[in-house]
């Protein structure tokens, strides 16, 4: 594959609704499950929707997410965040095992555990504010992902990383922008007022450390000189992005999920605490949070489903589609909470797991009980047809989940 090469096929591609991927993901995975297509950015990549090869590309170390020539690796996106490379090539794989371990602690399902009792105190909140908007207008719908998907990972997040909750708007406004796939010049501006923003918060931090993720890592640079502030307020500023946006997302879809069929919402509630892990599992696995896929680049020459991806080659995974791989996933279409065992991709596989993984499943398992018990009338005000999902942003956010009780 070269800059040169012409695909067919150019992503995002376009879905039914925002509870469905697009048709052309199941045609794929039967025809041609690793096959090139042109990015965004207009760049050619390689586009794996099948999961034995999703899986494999995930946990192989000749997969990294910078290139042995960045100048010439393919663009995904406009966006500010996998836009292209990043990290250095001779050093990513120890870079990567040195913020892991410095990160983990603060992620561990220990300490998910110890933050449990919190968020459910969290959601309460956000339930009361929720409540009060019906009982102001009650005439009107009452929009969840304003007053509980958007502000409940938002409260968590700031807790977590010791960020003043006052700041919301201001980071919610920069991670619009810098999650915009066209959003070009404007996303790297927003990027670069984002790092300003967290590097704000870590000289904060040195001055009066707090119990918190970013006091954590200002902590860590008296033992690792060569952990830059730069570094940290880019470590900082992804973690706000992804700790808030992805999980929204998720609380969003996994609403209407179990809205869009009444007798889904009506099983949970007979047992939510029963059904609640293996329904966040299979919430996690059906749900189809933006339209790309998570970006690696080929270190070496590597065969994969009978397709030689070459060194410098862009490969795109789309988990979405592998989460929905028949060779693996009876009835993949279909909600179903018996699934066993349910091995999904949501949070991707190997090396590079998901570091929130535990702080999204507790924030999920959380969420759905304490909604549907505190209004276990709760119904959508609208067709899901009706709901606008934002392809031209990387997380596929809505803006708008209407519900009513």
């Amino acid at each position: 594959m070269t800059a040169t090469t012409e695909a067919a096929l150019r992503l995002p591609f376009d879905r039914p609704n925002v509870l469905q991927i697009a048709p052309l993901y199941d045609v794929l995975r039967r025809e041609a499950p690793i096959t090139l297509v042109t990015t965004p950015a207009g760049d050619p990549a390689w586009l794996v929707t099948a999961y034995a090869e999703a899986r494999q590309i995930f946990g192989d170390k000749r997969f990294g997410r910078s290139h042995p020539e960045p100048e010439r690796a393919s663009r995904i996106t406009h966006a500010a965040l996998q836009e292209g490379p990043t990290g250095d090539y001779e050093t990513e794989e120890r870079e990567h095992t040195r913020m892991r371990r410095m990160l983990a602690p603060a992620f561990s399902a220990a300490r998910m555990r110890r933050l449990g009792a919190h968020i459910e105190e969290l959601t309460q909140r956000c339930l009361d504010d929720m409540q009060a908007a019906r009982d102001a207008h009650p005439d009107e719908p009452v929009n969840l992902h304003e007053l509980l998907s958007f502000p409940l990972p938002v409260l968590v997040i700031c807790e977590l990383l010791g960020v003043p909750y006052e700041d919301r708007g201001h980071f919610r406004r920069l991670s619009e922008r810098v999650g915009l796939i066209d959003g070009g010049a404007d996303a790297q501006a927003a990027m670069a007022e984002f790092r300003e923003y967290t590097s704000g918060l870590a000289d904060l931090k040195r001055a009066d450390p707090q119990p918190d993720v970013i006091s954590d890592l200002v902590a860590a640079q008296a033992d690792d000189p060569t952990l830059a502030d730069d570094e940290v307020a880019r470590l900082a500023a992804g973690l706000i992005f992804a700790g808030h946006e992805t999980t929204s997302t998720r609380i969003d879809l996994g609403t209407l999920l179990l809205l869009a069929d009444l007798r889904r919402r009506d099983r949970f509630l007979a047992d939510p605490d029963g059904e609640v892990a293996a329904t966040v599992e299979e919430i996690l696995r059906i749900t189809a949070p933006g339209g790309l896929g998570l970006l690696r680049y080929a270190h070496d020459d590597v065969e994969v489903g009978g397709v030689t991806i070459a060194r410098g080659d862009a490969v795109i995974i789309s988990s979405n589609a592998a989460n929905r791989d028949a060779s693996v996933f009876a009835d993949p279409a279909e909600f179903d909470v018996d699934r066993r065992p349910n091995v999904h991709l949501a949070f991707g596989h190997g090396a590079h797991v998901c570091i929130g993984a535990n702080l999204a499943r507790t924030e999920l398992r959380t969420v759905f009980p304490a909604l549907l018990r505190r209004f276990p009338g709760l119904r959508l005000a609208v067709d899901v047809d009706e709901i606008e999902v934002h392809n031209n942003r990387l997380t596929g956010a809505v803006d708008r989940v209407p519900v009513v009780w």
